[in-house]
């Protein structure tokens, strides 16, 4: 026995050497492993941005592939040019509108970037007026929050004139971005229905039925995910843009679209997205910070009565302590973009996990009745 323990106890020792030294010898190597990390982040934004759209688009092209007239109907490629032609016609016809407004809004932001510290310190000086406050020294803050701003557009207009060299990578990435996703959008929404029975016959018939019903369940639920997000982030901007603009705020479209993509993160989403429009608020008077709290408070309720429950539900079944746990693992790893991810890739594991769970016990109980 003294043997046996003594030959386990060497034979985890030379695993985990072995692990040690390939470890080292990758760390050394590393030069090798870097072109493919190259290639993962140059494709990584194209077909995020082409996924979604495919989930997106893909239940109007099938609902076109139902349309029949007599003996005319429409095929799968005709239906994807059709869906195509719609979303070149949405897009031109919305940048159109929103564009021009959002460059004037940005325009006028930055702009006034300098003169917020002048308006916050006129507002705090009103407070400094009440019998309340009369007693409190606010010059030194005052002169923080000046100081504070000052710095910050300082900042912000030296890196808008030393990052030109970002700047044109950028537009490269945008470019070559625009190229490549109509590519791979058409390809996924024409080929897609091929994929499953592609797979299909590259599997073993024993365990065939079982993983193209697991990939059912995943497309099921990233479909869901997605569709319900996009529609959930269009309400939520647009109704917070209207509540804004009706309530006087300044940058209303600007400040609406912006809590419409933060509402991408669950939970937290909704608190980043009030935090730039609380600020300018700020800067005119306290009376629209309370009536921008206002219009968040009432867009977010409907959002998490009406809006969430009917179009995603509870198809991703997690706990709100289980979200908040991994939205600050994602943040701390991956910042914004791993906090937008981070939910629907658990999801996609919990499904993976759940059926071969169930896969497990049903086999088990199987062979407990024999």
């Amino acid at each position: 026995m003294k043997w046996v323990a003594n030959s386990r106890i060497m034979f985890w020792s030379l695993e985990l050497l072995i692990v040690a030294a390939l470890i080292w010898v990758c760390t050394q190597i590393s030069f090798l492993f870097s072109p493919i990390g190259v290639f993962l982040s140059t494709i990584f934004a194209p077909l995020l941005l082409s996924g979604v759209l495919f989930y997106l688009l893909n239940p109007l092209v099938k609902l076109l592939e139902k349309v029949r007239w007599r003996r005319f109907h429409i095929n799968r490629t005709g239906a994807v040019a059709l869906v195509f032609l719609l979303l070149v016609l949405v897009l031109v016809a919305g940048g159109m509108w929103l564009i021009p407004r959002l460059a004037t809004q940005i325009t006028n932001l930055i702009g006034n970037i300098p003169g917020f510290a002048k308006s916050s310190e006129a507002v705090l000086s009103k407070f400094i007026d009440q019998p309340a406050f009369k007693n409190i020294d606010f010059t030194k803050y005052l002169s923080q929050l000046q100081s504070a701003f000052a710095k910050y557009a300082q900042g912000f207009m030296s890196g808008l004139t030393s990052g030109i060299g970002s700047i044109i990578g950028t537009v490269t990435t945008v470019t070559v971005t625009a190229v490549t996703v109509p590519v791979m959008l058409f390809y996924m929404l024409k080929d897609g229905d091929k994929f499953m029975p592609a797979i299909r016959s590259w599997l073993p018939e024993k365990h065939g039925d079982q993983i193209a019903e697991l990939l059912s369940r995943m497309n099921k639920t990233i479909a869901r995910y997605v569709g319900g997000q996009i529609i959930e982030c269009l309400f939520v901007g647009s109704f917070t843009a209207i509540g804004y603009f009706l309530v006087g705020e300044k940058y209303a479209l600007l400040l609406g679209l912006f809590a419409g993509i933060c509402n991408l993160i669950p939970y937290v989403g909704p608190y980043i997205g009030i935090l730039p429009a609380l600020i300018v608020a700020f800067t005119s008077s306290t009376s629209l910070v309370l009536y921008v709290i206002i219009v968040v408070v009432v867009v977010q309720q409907i959002d998490g009565n009406l809006v969430y429950p009917n179009i995603i539900g509870k198809s991703l079944q997690i706990h709100p302590l289980t979200i908040i746990i991994i939205l600050l693992a994602a943040g701390n790893i991956a910042g914004l973009l791993g906090m937008i991810l981070a939910i629907p890739l658990y999801a996609v594991v919990k499904t993976i996990v759940q059926y071969l769970y169930s896969i497990w016990q049903l086999e088990h109980s199987k062979k407990s009745a024999l």
